[in-house]
């Protein structure tokens, strides 16, 4: 076994863990396949990931599946554009530089953190309906937009679909984060779509770490459900925070050096 996966594996199983829990885990995943895999390109990183993440979702969902009704009448045609969107994504990387989009996501992700703040009650019961015509639309637009935004962008998907899915949806914060998982699969999946065939995916490594990350997301899709809602607002709190500390530095970093 590589020296590499000796330190990825534990990695990836806390990924897992905080994916199926509240999304993000690419916060912490992402900068250790960097700082690891320092002979892998970009686009052979991102392969390493999805697959493992891919592998992870699949678990998560499972276990949510098992223990509450998710509406897969909605979710259909929102996996579906949020495929679609993603691909779109993740083949605009070498057409224009992500850089543009961030000080446009840095104040979407500031307004939704000052919301929830201020929305103590927000998703802590699920109002939601049996989804109507309008609602499948709805869906499918913020599908195709967060899709296109996890094969661009990518961290933070997790984030913005927990809020969406509370705020237009009305479910309760454990519902949602069932449901971003279901909706994070279809967009790991699209950039699949465009890596193995180029050949991005080392197997060697991607497969044991999407074991751990199975492992993890066992884990945490547990905790998620023994906590409640409570618990997964105080962590998506947390973690929109340390997304848009992140998304700044990057942003004003290179002014500084």
């Amino acid at each position: 076994m590589s020296h590499e996966l000796l330190i990825l594996l534990p990695i990836s199983f806390i990924t897992g863990a905080i994916n199926a829990a509240i999304g993000g885990g690419g916060l912490i995943g992402i900068p250790a396949f960097y700082n690891v895999l320092t002979t892998f390109s970009p686009a052979q990183i991102m392969g390493v990931d999805k697959l493992s993440s891919v592998m992870g979702h699949g678990m998560s969902i499972r276990q949510y599946a098992r223990n509450m009704n998710l509406p897969w009448r909605l979710m259909l045609p929102t996996v579906i554009t949020a495929f679609a969107g993603s691909y779109m994504g993740v083949r605009m990387l070498n057409l224009m530089p992500t850089q543009w989009m961030r000080p446009v996501i840095i104040v979407v992700l500031a307004i939704m953190l000052v919301y929830t703040w201020f929305k103590p009650q927000l998703g802590h019961v699920d109002t939601s309906r049996i989804p109507i015509r309008a609602d499948l639309a709805k869906g499918a637009a913020l599908g195709l937009a967060l899709g296109f935004y996890d094969g661009f962008i990518g961290p933070g998907t997790g984030s913005f679909l927990l809020f969406l899915f509370v705020h237009f949806f009305h479910f309760d914060f454990l519902r949602a984060t069932a449901c971003a998982k279901v909706v994070n699969f279809g967009t790991n999946a699209a950039t699949l779509v465009f890596l193995i065939p180029a050949g991005m995916v080392d197997y060697g490594l991607a497969v044991p770490l999407g074991i751990a990350a199975i492992g993890g997301s066992v884990v945490g899709a547990r905790l998620a459900m023994k906590g409640g809602n409570q618990w997964i607002r105080r962590l998506f709190l947390i973690l929109a925070v340390g997304l848009l500390c992140k998304l700044l530095w990057q942003t004003i970093a290179p002014w500084l050096s």
